[in-house]
């Protein structure tokens, strides 16, 4: 399964898929990312975008993530994990179409 980003269409990562046999699943247009973790990422994002002044190197940036990751409340992640089966029964509601997820 794969979301149909740039990165999943790539010709080499079609390559791969078709020579283990691998079979897609059908990732309807508007499905939510229902996944906690991306979640995460998306908070781990903003964070690092919020920091001032801008990081300037590879290092910096680094120390930085390791920062933000450590200080991201576990209660954040604790409440998206438990919003998992809401969000599902969301967009089973919505029948494939839009949800505020």
């Amino acid at each position: 399964m794969d979301d149909n980003a740039r990165p999943h269409c790539a010709t080499i990562v079609d390559e791969c898929i078709q020579s283990e046999d691998i079979t897609r699943m059908d990732w309807p247009a508007y499905l939510p990312d229902l996944n906690p973790v991306e979640h995460v990422w998306g908070m781990l994002g903003r964070r690092i975008a919020a920091r001032q002044p801008p990081h300037t190197c590879l290092p910096e940036l680094r120390r930085a993530l390791l920062d933000e990751w450590c200080n991201i409340p576990q209660d954040q992640i604790d409440n998206l994990i438990l919003s998992v089966p809401r969000r599902c029964k969301a967009y089973i509601a919505s029948s494939g179409r839009h949800t505020p997820y």
